[in-house]
């Protein structure tokens, strides 16, 4: 075992001095790492080090915390805490900066990537390769090489030129010269006293390089100004034609500064402006009201069959413009709508051979819950869903069209975007709607890595596609975030933090410190916000209606929303024609012959108008619906291929009459029956284009009633969300991962006794003993009570290390207190590979 006083000579030395705690912070946030659980700290500090998980932790660290592991990058290996913000905050200092590092590098070090005490900061390998500059990856700190790394490929003898036209004495050899002009340009008063006898146009060239990029071309004989550079080394040759800016000059140049400007705390998300909390709960509400709306009219307008699936699966372009058109909103919102039924297991493909969109049972289902809870279900669908509706009709890296309910819109990345955008506007007061470019310019802070700095970058998309879905969702009213929105977050509302100010030598106070975002909410927690937010929306939304008003123009106005069999019957008599804050419905002689269709009498008709008007109803309505029900089934439909019969032979006699109907190929079989050469439902539609009103009949005879509900797919269950990456751990996995890991170490690490008979081990590999003498060791560790190092491999050939304490050995069987497992445990021997004594007081 290390000492602890000494200092950890490698990663897995600096994890083996961590307590079970720190452990638990670097697991869970790199959850990669124990997917699956190393056997020992070794494997863990080489699975920590592997650039796939290191990459993964860099695209996770905050601007500062980044900034802080770029500037160890360039800094020496290993290097001071005083070195370290000695390049952060140049030689001026930064109070702030230095205020703001102790937390910065505490997250490096929880995370694995920074190890070692403040006398010896050391970046782990694959991290400082790639932030490091180099001519293929430059670095964002704009430094270039070393002057060792610049002057490697130089010969000896022009290295000694250089050194001597700097004013310096000549070396014996190359390696003494590179350490003398290092040291020459790491020491700020002989720097300044150099470039003081500098020509003007040499010190611009080096202001031109100082911030980066550091390389420039040259020509074979290059000008004065850049000839003095070169012969005293404040520019170096990398390449025929290529020169660079050393990074020892370029930080003198810079006053010690490794960045330009350097960002210690995270931009703060302005409000732009504030409205009582009152007025934001109600508009979303309103906003909740006319989204459930908008979902019951999408799926009722699927009710008999929707779209049909395009071969590679999703909507055609065509269909979602019909859907946008018959919603009344633009084409991205109308994704929106349709992937939110569809995240929300409300719609999907019916699986038919004319593979057609439609309802799902669940709909049904959901219909019949309470507004309150119908709302919450689509806000945690959406909140947790990776599908993104916002990409539909951008380009995949295939150059295909993306497709609404298609595939390729899924983004790993959509809920934690999401989940910190709202996170991000619970903590402004109660009421603040915040601007849209403060928020997203705390996104890049907060993750700078994930994307270029501009604004189309993927998680500026999400952001943006996030504060408008909110909107229309009613999480949010007038851009802020309601009550009911930041119930289904688990937030509480913000306290009032009184300002401190920030002095030299202060550490930075608690509200100036970038808190890190929380962790989503497991599904119990989810689900109890989810109900917190219902309950919060339902005093909310306005009381259904049980009435409406008749108006003379044959319209009906609903003064609002109305009970669900009211809605339901009046959409089938009559067409919606305008919405808002109240709904109007027409009358015309098709709603009224869907009605008949639909098996309703005119008595039943008149009776329900009479039973749901608040005003007598018109006499024009009424005149309307008789008409319309003395012709209706006047004509009969039914199947030859397909047929009309009638009573009266004059009507028959118009209708072969008339042009129009020419396209149905009629002919008279009898003088009451046409035979047509069209399917019945194409001459049902015909004949009711030339102004009759036919009902179909089924091979009885009987009249056919058609309803509009009568389409359902199979049962479905909702989209899972593609995971971005492993999930984080829970407390119970962190616990037995770690106790397995310690284990696994102790096995790994705990010294042995020498032994005459047992073949030497090198490291990692399993103990070897011969049959007899495991099971003599065995016997005799049963009667001393002594722990054992084994090598054991189970029924699927996996081979492990594990320390033991042998209670019973009979049968084949060695009964023994595993200190791996933490339990007792029973092996077979003929699995154990060996056997070793542990050193004394190991265990």
């Amino acid at each position: 075992m290390s000492d602890p006083a000494t200092p950890p000579r490698s990663l897995a030395e600096a994890l083996r001095a961590r307590d079970d705690a720190s452990l638990a912070v670097l697991l869970r946030s790199r959850p990669d790492l124990i997917t699956p659980v190393p056997t020992d700290l070794t494997q863990l500090a080489t699975r920590a080090g592997t650039r796939a998980s290191v990459v993964r932790a860099l695209e996770r660290l905050d601007r500062f915390a980044l900034q802080t592991a770029q500037a160890l990058a360039v800094a020496a290996d290993p290097a001071t805490y005083d070195e370290l913000l000695g390049l952060l905050t140049g030689d001026e200092g930064d109070p702030v900066v230095a205020g703001a590092l102790p937390q910065a590098l505490g997250t490096l070090r929880d995370q694995a990537l920074v190890w070692g005490g403040d006398d010896r900061l050391r970046l782990v390998r694959t991290a400082r390769e790639l932030l490091a500059p180099s001519p293929q990856h430059p670095s964002p700190t704009g430094l270039g090489p070393t002057v060792q790394e610049a002057t490697a490929g130089m010969s000896p003898g022009r290295i000694q030129e250089i050194v001597t036209t700097a004013g310096l004495p000549s070396t014996h050899d190359a390696v003494s010269a590179v350490a003398s002009l290092t040291a020459l340009f790491g020491d700020r008063r002989r720097m300044a006293a150099l470039l003081a006898d500098a020509p003007e146009e040499s010190r611009e060239v080096l202001a031109r390089l100082v911030w980066g990029p550091p390389y420039g071309q040259v020509t074979a004989d290059p000008a004065p100004r850049l000839r003095w550079l070169l012969d005293r080394g404040l520019l170096l040759p990398t390449a025929p034609g290529t020169v660079v800016l050393p990074r020892e000059v370029a930080l003198h140049l810079r006053a010690g500064r490794a960045h330009r400007t350097t960002e210690p705390l995270p931009p703060p998300v302005e409000p732009a402006a504030t409205h009582r909390p009152q007025v934001v709960d109600t508009t979303a509400a309103g906003q909740a009201y006319t989204a459930l709306a908008t979902v019951e009219e999408l799926l009722k307008d699927w009710d008999e069959g929707g779209p049909a699936v395009l071969r590679a699966g999703g909507l055609s372009v065509r269909d979602l413009k019909r859907t946008a058109v018959a919603l009344d909103v633009p084409e991205p919102v109308a994704a929106f709508w349709v992937e939110l039924a569809y995240a929300a297991g409300l719609l999907a493909s019916d699986g038919e051979a004319d593979e057609r969109y439609a309802a799902t049972p669940a709909y049904d289902e959901w219909l019949e819950q309470p507004p309150a809870q119908r709302w919450a279900r689509l806000a945690e669908a959406w909140l947790t869903a990776t599908r993104t509706a916002g990409l539909v009709g951008g380009r995949d890296a295939k150059d295909r069209t993306l497709s609404a309910l298609g595939p390729g819109l899924d983004r790993s990345a959509a809920p934690e975007v999401r989940h910190r955008v709202l996170t991000l506007l619970a903590g402004l007061p109660e009421g603040a709607s915040p601007s849209a470019e403060s928020v997203l310019a705390r996104l890049r802070w907060e993750r700078p890595l994930r994307g270029p700095q501009q604004d189309d970058d993927l998680r500026s998309r999400l952001a943006r596609w996030t504060l408008d879905e909110a909107e229309l969702l009613g999480v949010t009213g007038r851009g802020a975030l309601s009550a009911q929105g930041r119930a289904l977050l688990g937030a509480r509302p913000p306290e009032p933090v009184p300002e401190e100010p920030v002095g030299p030598g202060d550490k930075l106070p608690v509200h100036h410190r970038p808190t890190p975002a929380p962790e989503p909410l497991s599904p119990a927690e989810q689900a109890a916000a989810t109900a917190a937010a219902a309950r919060l929306l339902a005093p909310l939304l306005p009381e259904p209606l049980d009435h409406v008003l008749l108006q003379a123009d044959l319209t009906a106005v609903a003064p609002g929303p109305l009970q669900r069999p009211l809605a339901a019957m009046l959409g089938v008599l009559a067409d919606v024609e305008s919405k808002g804050g109240a709904t109007v419905y027409r009358f015309t002689p098709g709603s009224v012959r869907r009605a008949l269709d639909a098996g309703r009498s005119a008595s039943d008709l008149h009776a329900f108008l009479a039973e749901h008007s608040r005003t007598p109803v018109p006499q024009p309505l009424a005149y309307l619906i008789d008409d319309v029900a003395r012709k209706h089934g006047h004509l009969r439909v039914g199947a030859a291929s397909a047929y009309v019969r009638c009573d009266d032979d004059a009507v028959l006699n118009e209708i072969l009459a008339d042009k129009r109907a020419a396209g149905l190929r009629l002919r008279r079989l009898a003088p009451t029956v046409l035979a047509a050469q069209a399917d019945p439902a194409a001459l049902l539609e015909g004949l009711r284009a030339l102004g009759f009103a036919p009902a179909a009949e089924s091979a009885e005879g009987d009249v056919l009633i058609t309803r509009a509900d009568a389409h359902r797919t199979p049962p479905r269950t909702a989209p899972e969300p593609v995971p971005d990456g492993p999930p984080t751990p829970d407390a119970t996995l962190l616990t037995a991962a770690i106790r397995a890991i310690r284990a696994g170490d102790l096995a790994s690490t705990t010294p042995r006794k020498p032994s005459a008979t047992a073949a030497p081990v090198a490291g990692g590999e399993l103990p070897r003993t011969t049959s007899a003498e495991t099971l003599a060791t065995m016997q005799a560790a049963v009667l001393t009570g002594e722990a054992l190092w084994i090598g054991y491999v189970n029924a699927e050939g996996a081979a492990s290390q594990r320390v033991i304490a042998p209670v019973r050995v009979e049968g084949g069987f060695v009964t023994a207190y595993d200190h791996t497992a933490d339990e007792v445990r029973t092996y077979p021997l003929h699995r154990i590979t060996g056997v070793a004594e542990l050193a004394d007081d190991q265990i």
